[in-house]
């Protein structure tokens, strides 16, 4: 019974004896793994998040018994705020593309589809900087970013140049973004016209068309501001660097991932497909 309902065996002789467990230097040490994993991870991990990741580290452990360390130590995971989807201001005399990406299943291959999308950051004394981000549907992996003191078209098009030189894309990729003037613009778009990719932007007032990405930075902006605001666009810009490139990317695991990160996703995907070949 344990095991079908992925029960640890220790997590039921502690209900049995009416939630006491006896002193025992094994189970102190388990709970200082579990402890230390979710320190490592700044309070991102929970419990559906830190049982493949201690598994990988060899300590086969349940949910149950995870969370009851959790509790046991009062510890407790970031919960971003509930998505409220934020609407985009379309008005600017440029066209509009349609959206490629309606009513279609999610991408089966890297570099088939990338969204992008733009949020602002605070600072400390009341000001604000903008991120912009371009992030592979397929695999979560955010491909290029940029963090600027303005929202011009500037912003987006230098985020999308650095996502494009680390990327082996090629003609036909799908590039999705909100209706605002910055992805409307004419240099980018001559921009995508001169690598053969296909715009693709959400529908009239409709945020949920680009919900991935919103998504990603509602849970960014609990787990790297906790709720405050960076001292200044240098700071921001080196703790964002930190975030992107040396903790989501290659280490935070994607439940939609199958509790891998995006990079570990890709080179499974890329070992399966040569192993195919």
């Amino acid at each position: 019974m344990c095991q079908v309902l992925s029960v640890s065996r220790s997590c039921y002789y502690v209900y049995r004896n009416d939630g006491y467990a006896s002193e025992d230097p094994a189970a102190k040490q388990i709970e200082a793994r579990v402890v230390d994993a979710f320190t490592l991870h700044k309070r991102r991990y929970g419990v559906r998040r830190l049982v493949p990741e201690l598994l990988d580290q060899g300590l086969k452990i349940g949910r149950c018994r995870v969370g009851s360390i959790l509790r046991r130590n009062g510890l407790k995971a970031i919960q971003p705020k509930s998505f409220v989807p934020r609407t985009t201001d379309s008005r600017h005399p440029y066209p509009i593309s349609p959206n490629l990406l309606k009513d279609k299943p999610l991408p089966v291959r890297i570099n088939q589809a990338w969204v992008g999308d733009i949020t602002y950051i605070p600072l400390k004394g009341g000001g604000w900087c903008y991120l912009a981000v371009w992030m592979d549907l397929f695999s979560r992996k955010v491909t290029g970013w940029q963090l600027l003191s303005h929202m011009k078209e500037g912003l987006v098009l230098e985020a999308f140049k650095k996502a494009w030189s680390n990327r082996n894309a090629t003609k036909g990729l799908i590039i999705h973004s909100d209706r605002g003037g910055q992805y409307a613009g004419n240099i980018f778009r001559k921009l995508l016209s001169s690598h053969k990719l296909l715009q693709s932007m959400s529908g009239v007032d409709n945020p949920y068309d680009n919900a991935f990405m919103e998504s990603y930075f509602s849970r960014f902006k609990a787990e790297l501001l906790h709720g405050g605001a960076f001292d200044g666009l240098e700071n921001a810009r080196t703790e964002i660097f930190e975030y992107i490139e040396t903790y989501y990317n290659p280490i935070r695991r994607h439940s939609s991932l199958g509790y891998i990160s995006p990079m570990a996703f890709e080179r499974k995907v890329s070992y399966s497909q040569k192993a195919e070949v």
